[in-house]
């Protein structure tokens, strides 16, 4: 107690905001390092959690990325085999439907034909 005394006495001689802390120390003493302490290791947890949390936000997103990077790639696979589908289907029905041109030439010539018989 007598150092402490000493300590305010010294601290009262500079500057009044140096008494004020004096008197915290006299009055709170051991507790406000106590709460010191404790608020270091809050702000410490916190921090460790907050970069947990970034590190998760980080590789969710880069999960995300690939997945939709996925996704694209499979749906324009997809979407070339369907055009290419389509295309044969196309190329199918034009080889099977007659021109109308075509067909009424040869119905000209099938009716010379029998004209001339």
């Amino acid at each position: 107690m007598a150092k402490e005394n000493k300590a305010v006495q010294e601290q009262n001689s500079n500057d009044p905001s140096s008494k004020i802390e004096a008197i915290k120390n006299l009055i709170f003493g051991e507790n406000i390092a106590a709460y010191n302490s404790e608020f270091e290791k809050v702000k410490k947890d916190i921090a460790a959690k907050r970069q947990e949390l970034r590190d998760y936000i980080e590789d969710t997103s880069k999960e995300l990325n690939q997945a939709i990077d996925n996704l694209s790639t499979d749906i324009n696979i997809r979407i070339t085999e369907l055009e290419d589908n389509l295309a044969d289907k196309a190329e199918i029905l034009d080889s099977k439907k007659v021109d109308k041109k075509t067909l009424g030439d040869l119905l000209i010539t099938l009716g010379e034909k029998i004209s001339q018989k």
